[in-house]
This record gives structure tokens, sequence and C-alpha cells, in this order.
């Protein structure tokens, strides 16, 4: 690594995001266009409000336009006399007649005294052609908005990671330990949590691989790397799977500290948690450079045995503790 700290800031913020920025892609365009669903999706709110604008004053323009040149092709444009018989549409046509005509037609706000007659083919097509388009494009439409509201990472937000992880005795045995809390008072279900340990390595042939994920020991607290903590859950009220990320670097680890407790049980019976020592650490008594020897070598072969993180008490509706044992 010639000395430079690869992990000197996160790959993963706190909040779960990459801090990776994919760059030179050829023909990402071409790429989001094909796949506009997800494009729509996770387009951020301000770029969507302006696009469903757009969009809908688009199409009225453009079908202004067309029932403009349907009007003047019919004849309905020029000087007409005191009676013409048979006009495509009735009352005097222009452009912003045109317009209002085609906002009307989509919006089936009523026509007012501008309609088609049967005596022009052209325009029954037309209205056909503006109604099913614009029906599809608002089903659309309206289906990006539904999806981006109830996304299950929206859900994700309420689960909230310690800002440290520590290292401590659990039971006479060095564990690396998280706290994890649930925001809602609804369940999640089938929570399954998975760590990884990422580090930059040097190959044989002299190939630096970044991010490197397979059998990565953890040398003590002189260690260049970074553990990223995944959390998949299934969403009681909606059954949809939402996961939660978060990572933590060499500094964001604590040797010889312990989490203080969180939950305490009132006069009334009922538990509350306390969020203000949520993030707070306490020192142990015992000597973190005994810890960090045994943590290190038992850490070493519980990656490369490929053992994850695990949950070290069965979760509560509100409040867990994800340990590593070694």
């Amino acid at each position: 690594m010639n000395g430079i700290s690869t992990f000197g800031t996160h790959q993963m913020n706190k909040n779960g995001r990459s801090n990776i920025r994919i760059e030179h892609v050829s023909g990402r365009s071409a790429l989001y266009l094909r796949d506009l669903w997800t494009t729509f999706v996770d387009m951020q709110w301000r770029y969507k409000f302006f696009l469903f604008t757009a969009t809908f004053a688009g199409t009225w323009f453009v079908f202004g336009v067309l029932w403009y040149l349907v009007a003047l092709v019919h004849g309905d444009l020029l000087v007409r006399p005191a009676v013409q018989p048979h006009p495509v549409r009735d009352a005097d046509a222009d452009s912003d007649r045109a317009f209002l005509f085609s906002l009307e037609s989509q919006t089936t706000i009523g026509y007012g005294f501008r309609c088609i007659t049967e005596e022009c083919p052209a325009a029954i097509i037309l209205l056909i052609v503006q109604l099913v388009l614009t029906m599809l494009m608002e089903i659309f439409i309206t289906g990006t908005f539904l999806a981006k509201v109830a996304r299950p990472k929206k859900r994700g937000e309420t689960v909230k990671f310690s800002q440290h992880a520590v290292v401590t005795s659990h039971d006479g045995v060095p564990c690396l330990m998280i706290r994890v809390a649930n925001m809602r008072k609804s369940l999640l279900i089938g929570c399954q949590v998975a760590g990884k340990l990422l580090q930059t390595s040097l190959t044989k042939e002299g190939e630096t691989v970044r991010l490197d994920q397979r059998n990565v020991p953890l040398r003590a607290w002189l260690a260049d790397f970074e553990l990223m903590v995944i959390m998949n859950a299934t969403v009681e009220s909606t059954s949809a799977t939402c996961q939660v990320r978060t990572s933590y670097l060499p500094d964001e680890i604590l040797w010889g500290y312990e989490f203080p407790p969180v939950v305490s049980l009132c006069p009334n019976g009922k538990y509350v948690a306390d969020f203000a020592f949520f993030d707070k650490v306490l020192k142990t008594k015992s000597s973190p450079i005994e810890q960090q020897r045994l943590f290190t070598h038992r850490l070493r072969v519980a990656f490369n045995r490929g053992e994850g993180l695990s949950l070290i008490n069965p979760p509560s509706s509100f409040l867990s503790s994800l340990s590593c044992k070694l």
C-alpha cells in the first residue's frame, strides 16, 4: 500500500451509503434509460417533481400543437362566415384555444365551448391516442411516487447503529460488540446480521487488490481495514425486506470498553430505553492490551473460517447487541 492508508475514510458511510463514486462509464445514460423504472424511483425528489411537472406540461403542449394542426388542415383557422358547417371543434380555434383543448381533454375537466364533432375522424383518433398515452404516463408516474414513498429503505432509517464498536469480554470470551436499536414499536422479523472485513491486500504478482474480503487477518490495532455490518430483516407491517448497513474504521473500534445499560424497568412495569446512553461507552477493568492480543488471534481464525457476526441475545423489539464471539 506504499505507506498510504487506504481506509482513512469510510468506503461506506455510517448511514450505509456507498462512498465510492463511479466515473467514466461508457453509455451510462443509455443504460439508465433502459431501466426507466429504477431510474425514476432512485431519482431525488426535486428532480422527480420537476420531471412530473415538465411531463404533463409537455404533453399538453405537444397535443395542443397536434390539435392546432388538425384544425388547420380542416380549415377551422380560416376566417369563417357567420355560419360555417361541420367544424372539427366548435368555437373559434387558435393556438391558445388548442392548448386549452388539449389540457381539458387530458384532464377531463370539461370542454365548455370547445369540443370535437363527428365530422373529423382525425380529431377522434387524436383524442383516443392522447387519452391512452396520458393514462399510461399517469400510471407510470404515480407508481414511481408510491414505490419511492413505500421503499423499505425508509424503514431502515429508523434502525440505529452505535457510533462505535467495542472490544470487551463477554462470559470470559473477548467479543467485538456493536449496539443496534429499532426506533419503532413495530417489530423487524427474521433479523440476520453479517460482517465484512475489508482490507487492501498485495498479491504475489505485486497487484494491489482493494476491498479484498477473503481471509483477511486483523493485525491488532495498527491494521488498516474497514468493518462493514449488514443487517437484513422483514418489516412486520408490510412484509417487505429491508437492509441496514454501517461501517467502522479502526479508530472507531474501542478496546477495553463496554456499553452501559440502556433499558430500565419503571415502577409501572414498563421498560424504558434511554437513548441518551445509546452511544456512550465505559472503560472495563480488564487490560486492553491483553484483550487486543486474544482478540487479534481469535478474529483471524474466525474470519478465515468464514464466521461472521451473530446476535449474542435474542433480539428485542427495540434494542439488541451484536457480537462476534471469538
